[in-house]
């Protein structure tokens, strides 16, 4: 039996999301993911991805009509929008919804960002907009059935966030039912990502796929269609659509499955820790055992660390220090917690000691730990010298839906990653104008914050 098309529910909801008010704890949650992708955005600036990114835009030329993060520069809308994205998924600061399998905010954001600043939108249009992307975005690999997608070869990272940039975009365009069809359309043309992306050594790549092609793409489908572009009137639906060129036995309603009233954004993690998604439930698991015992490293004689099978080849013995899993046990066991700083040192990868250390973690996939999933669960037994065995089971990770941050957490994660670039005094401005976030009548009153000398 053919399903219905999405399409009309989908279009419409476009049109309506800057009139329809948000619950107050869709919009708080915006301004966490908000405020957690800008400071992504801005350490990211810093990093290969982020350098290479700008260097390329500035080679482009053009209008100032949109801000790039962490510098001077004002540059066009589509090519903020890709900057801004490689510099949020830099590394592995930004957040994620592990359903759908995708990061939400590297993608998204950047390109509402941008649009909300060429057409001065307010921060609750900003707001109302990228709680829109979010809905969109996971919605589209949901349907796809996100993790067989991804083991068909398949990004999941590029084609989700692709359709909620374009969607937040749109909307912030001020574009109607009519040519949010066309805009998804075009959105469709544009979706593309291989999860070789997991091959990348350098997070260079990666970070184009996962947030600065589908910020670009986005953005640049939004804009085509606000000027007059037509395109197909339904893609999801009719002859060589979207779901015959993708989609095993696709679950095409689940685009518009409860929009409205179930919001995608509640049900996105913020990483406590700096790195892989994988990771942060042995990290917590490891920071418990530290805490609850003075545990020294030369005691430790094994770590037994067990994560879900399909999540090994993502963080087993990987060549970045964020996404190795080894490596990072170690440095925690040595330093006691983990920091931006030293998730990121690539020099201590060579350093003795915690080669030493390393040498003592054993990475095994869980059967269990997998039937858990989408849920990312973790165990870690570590193994004393005098035959003791220590062990904890992290079920909720700090961050995830079940296990949420507070303001006062989630500010102390973005002052670590923000200060550095653009000062303590320009950091803390910068989170107090985000937890305002519905008092700004013109978000390009953000740039001073988002932009360094």
């Amino acid at each position: 039996m053919t399903q219905p098309s999405p399409m009309p529910a989908l279009s419409g909801y476009i049109e309506r999301a800057l009139r329809q008010p948000l619950p107050d704890e869709v919009l708080e949650k915006t301004k966490f993911q908000l405020l957690d992708t800008l400071a992504a955005m801005l350490s990211g600036s810093r990093m290969a991805a982020g350098k290479m990114a700008l260097a390329h835009i500035q080679a482009q030329g053009g209008n100032a009509q949109a801000c790039v993060a962490g510098t001077p520069l004002i540059t066009t809308a589509i090519n903020a929008a890709l900057a801004n994205g490689m510099s949020a998924h830099a590394d592995e600061t930004d957040d994620s919804h592990a359903a759908s399998l995708t990061h939400p905010g590297c993608g998204v954001i950047p390109a509402a960002l941008a649009i909300a600043e060429l057409h001065g939108r307010s921060g609750r249009n900003l707001a109302r907009a990228i709680a829109l992307g979010y809905d969109v975005c996971c919605r589209l690999t949901l349907s796809l059935h996100a993790y067989d997608f991804r083991a068909a070869g398949h990004s999941t990272h590029s084609f989700g966030p692709n359709f909620g940039a374009a969607a937040a975009a749109g909307a912030l365009c001020g574009i109607d039912a009519a040519q949010a069809r066309h805009l998804l359309s075009y959105a469709a043309q544009q979706a593309s990502g291989i999860a070789s992306w997991m091959r990348d050594r350098d997070h260079v790549e990666k970070a184009f796929d996962f947030g600065g092609m589908p910020a670009r793409n986005g953005v640049t489908a939004a804009l085509m269609v606000a000027q007059g572009f037509t395109g197909v009137d339904d893609v999801f639906s009719g002859e060589r659509g979207f779901f015959d060129a993708y989609g095993a036995e696709p679950e095409r309603q689940l685009l518009a499955d409860q929009l409205g009233t179930r919001f995608e954004i509640l049900d996105t993690s913020i990483k406590r820790w700096s790195v892989g998604s994988p990771i942060q439930a042995p990290l917590d698991s490891m920071h418990a055992l530290l805490q609850q015992s003075a545990i020294a490293p030369d005691r430790v004689t094994d770590i037994a660390v067990r994560i879900p099978q399909q999540s090994l080849t993502i963080v087993d013995n990987r060549e970045m220090p964020e996404i190795c899993l080894q490596h990072l046990i170690a440095v925690m066991l040595l330093d006691r917690t983990l920091t931006f700083t030293s998730a990121h040192d690539r020099a201590r990868m060579r350093d003795p000691a915690v080669l030493a250390v390393r040498q003592r973690v054993q990475l095994r996939g869980d059967d269990e730990l997998s039937r858990a999933m989408p849920e990312r669960q973790g165990i870690v037994e570590i193994t004393l010298d005098d035959g003791r065995v220590l062990s904890h089971h992290t079920r909720a990770v700090r961050g995830t839906p079940r296990n949420p941050m507070d303001r006062s957490e989630l500010q102390q994660k973005c002052l670590d990653l923000i200060s550095p670039v653009t000062g303590t005094e320009q950091a803390e401005a910068l989170c107090a104008a985000v937890w305002k976030l519905e008092t700004i009548q013109d978000v390009r009153t953000l740039r001073p914050l988002l932009c360094v000398a």
